[in-house]
């Protein structure tokens, strides 16, 4: 809640870091990589989700967090750990369906379409590429397996494209069976959370729509930095960050400004 009425000054990095926070349900099992992603899950167990669950692929599952690492192999995503095991048991755990619709996974990508297919592995042609990324770790996993994801872009047209030059990890794939043709099980894409804007998907024809925009951030703005058209008709403004959200997230999540900046 505000202290004292007044609107927070904030980044669009730190609305963004809370913006995908306020997706992670209690209780939930939040399976995260390095950066942005990481700080989202960490915010998110300080806030509104105290009982949420944050896993690696590194094989540490719900460790006590008291810094922000550098990366899924620093050792600080070890203290405390619940477990500390192999990349092997976290994909394990990943995958079990045992643990229903409680796994979330949050991903990024240099290139998502409409129905949130997201490629990670080149810009170009596969062969002879303008440019070539580290692949896709275990995006494509996840993507493939865990109940729902929530994607992490950078609102720019030249990373929200028509057709990927790579699929690298499924979305919804051409539609509202693309998934269940391809033998994947039920999950999918929920939020993609960029710089600007929430987007979400269609419950029927799963193309991505305009969900919610940032303050101070206009529909043409959004639109001017997307390669295609989505639905707007839903948009609505996003709640601003409150004091006590901005002041866990910058002293208690990230006090060295690591991933902030």
């Amino acid at each position: 809640m505000e202290r004292n009425g007044a609107l927070p000054n904030y980044t669009l990095r730190e609305m963004m870091a809370l913006a995908a926070a306020r997706e992670i349900k209690d209780g939930e099992i939040v399976f995260c990589g390095t950066g942005i992603s990481m700080l989202a899950a960490m915010a998110a167990k300080h806030i509104n989700a105290p009982n949420s669950i944050i896993f690696f692929e590194t094989g540490a599952i719900d460790s006590h967090m008291e810094e922000v690492p550098m990366a899924v192999a620093d050792p600080r995503v070890m203290l405390g750990a619940a477990v500390n095991g192999s990349l092997a048991d976290a994909f394990g755990y990943m995958q079990n369906r045992f643990i229903g619709d409680r796994v979330v996974g949050i991903l990024g990508a240099a290139q998502i379409d409409p129905f949130g297919n997201l490629n990670s592995t080149v810009i170009g042609d596969y062969r002879h590429p303008q440019v070539r990324f580290s692949g896709s770790g275990g995006a494509c996993d996840v993507a493939s397996f865990v109940s729902r994801t929530i994607i992490f872009m950078q609102q720019e047209k030249r990373k929200f494209v028509p057709r990927l030059d790579y699929l690298t990890s499924p979305g919804w794939l051409d539609g509202p069976e693309g998934r269940t043709k391809a033998g994947l099980p039920s999950g999918g894409p929920a939020a993609v959370v960029t710089d600007m804007a929430i987007f979400r998907f269609h419950e029927k024809h799963r193309r991505m729509v305009l969900a919610g925009l940032f303050p101070g951030v206009t529909v043409q703005q959004v639109l001017d930095n997307m390669g295609f058209g989505v639905d707007v008709s839903r948009a609505e403004t996003v709640v601003p960050p409150t004091s006590d959200e901005l002041h866990i997230l910058r002293e208690k999540c990230d006090p060295q400004r690591l991933i902030l900046g």
